[in-house]
């Protein structure tokens, strides 16, 4: 089968087209066969060395990728009758394992890490989900922050999910993305830059008690987190404690097995609460482009790998 990894750590031009043997779904598993794959900044670390730490066991070469749409191609022993073959589905992959990610025209993963994909969605737009969608649901369920509280966000994605908590959500934006981010349901915006802590102090001068920084600001966005308030990380920094401050990173990993979250997840897709954006569409075989297109920045929406 064709796949798409890297040997050695590296610039975009570190992935190349692979042929491995087909893999077997062995007992609580399910074989994919991948139609989409979507590129997400994990994937750039994973290919810079970012993750090397936890895969010194694993041979290359590496496969990146923690989202895959696709059709169910085989299910292994004990898989209950949830999942079908033929099935439309999205898996939320972990690439760091020694079976690797999901750049791959098959792969397998547990069942529990396998859902329908969302009615009304292509291939493309499925792959978008899983993963930006499970770390904003664990993001805001580590702040655990009443329903009328205030949440700052950088990065759009946890905007939606706030919105459905009853959350009232300060947000980040560029210029040209202003509108997006509002359509998200944002409350505030404020500019994106350096100094997007002193523009969220002058519209909550005591700070808010929970942010989530998806756009890995760190250290610059402390200063907009209250005295006694949370900050959770999505890159894994776990940064000075400051003012009674706590920093968080929490670690999409840690559900990546949660199957009813999955499934809750799904089903908010399906209903319009979280949207499906994709911004490109490329061959798999032009994997190092979408990762130049990723780190270029500027996107509304995800690269998405076509494996079909």
């Amino acid at each position: 089968m064709k796949a798409i990894g890297l040997s050695t750590y590296g610039g975009p031009d570190v992935l190349r087209e692979v042929e491995l043997p087909v893999p077997e779904a062995g007992p609580g598993e399910v074989r994919i066969r991948v139609h989409a794959a979507a590129v997400n900044p994990t994937d750039v670390m994973m290919r810079t060395g970012g993750h090397a730490a936890r895969m010194r066991d694993v041979p290359p070469p590496f496969l990146p990728g923690m989202d895959a749409a696709g059709v169910i191609e085989k299910l292994g022993p004990g898989v209950d009758d949830r999942l079908a073959v033929g099935q439309r589905v999205v898996a939320l992959v972990l690439p760091t394992r020694p079976e690797g990610g999901a750049y791959a025209e098959q792969i397998v993963v547990p069942a529990a890490s396998v859902v329908p994909a969302p009615a009304g969605s292509d291939h493309p737009e499925a792959s978008t989900l899983l993963m930006n969608a499970a770390t904003a649901r664990l993001a805001l369920d580590t702040l655990a922050l009443p329903a009328g509280a205030t949440v700052a966000v950088t990065g759009a994605y946890t905007v939606e999910l706030a919105k459905a908590d009853g959350l009232t959500v300060v947000a980040d934006a560029a210029p040209h993305d202003r509108d997006l981010v509002r359509g998200f349901g944002a409350d505030h915006l404020v500019d994106r830059g350096t100094d997007v802590a002193e523009r969220i102090r002058a519209l909550l001068p005591d700070g808010v008690p929970g942010l989530v920084d998806g756009s890995d600001q760190r250290e610059e966005v402390v200063p907009a987190v209250a005295d006694g308030g949370t900050l959770v990380e999505l890159r894994g920094w776990q940064g000075p404690d400051e003012h009674g401050i706590t920093v968080t990173p929490v670690f999409v990993a840690s559900v990546a097995t949660d199957t009813a979250l999955l499934n809750t997840l799904r089903r908010q897709a399906e209903k319009g609460v979280l949207s499906l954006h994709v911004a490109k569409v490329l061959p798999a075989s032009d994997a190092a482009e979408a990762h130049r297109l990723l780190e270029a920045g500027g996107l509304r929406g995800r690269v998405v790998l076509d494996f079909s």
